[in-house]
């Protein structure tokens, strides 16, 4: 599954916003994620991209070169894999929640859902970033177990 080069030119275009250099891996791997519109990991990034892509360390140094820049967010860790997002539905002290389907293990962004202000933080404390994982039952796996039918992986 390859970008269109319409989420070619988008990806160009947050490169340039935030003054980085719009190198070949950037711009793909803006373009995934931007096609993907969910959190991925780095190898599910590489899956992604064309066969001749970038090795796995550029992969790497590229998307932490785009947290850095706040255009991609690390959304969370999961079983010590990072799930990286594009980050313009999110504020820079707030990632958008998440919701992980314990059966069939997709996640999906809460773009509209709220996190609320954390209240009662212990003197000397300061909360750069709020993130928020929930963990539980899709609606689909819910249809699916009421049916009586089991989630196929």
């Amino acid at each position: 599954m390859k970008p269109t080069d319409n989420l070619h030119k988008k990806a160009a275009n947050l490169l340039v916003s935030c003054g980085l250099k719009k190198t070949g891996p950037r711009l793909a791997i803006l373009a995934v994620l931007l096609e993907a519109d969910k959190p991925m990991t780095q190898e599910q990034i590489a899956e992604r991209l064309d066969p001749a892509a970038p090795d796995k360390t550029t992969i790497y140094r590229s998307l932490m070169k785009l947290v850095e820049h706040n255009l991609v967010h690390l959304a969370y860790i999961q079983e010590r894999a990072g799930y990286f997002e594009t980050a313009h539905h999110c504020r820079a002290d707030q990632c958008h929640p998440h919701f992980t389907c314990v059966q069939c293990h997709e996640t999906h962004c809460l773009h509209e859902t709220l996190i609320p202000d954390v209240k009662n933080i212990p003197s000397g404390f300061i909360v750069q970033h709020r993130q928020l994982r929930l963990e539980g039952i899709c609606a689909d796996c819910q249809k699916l177990s009421a049916n009586g039918k089991d989630h196929e992986k």
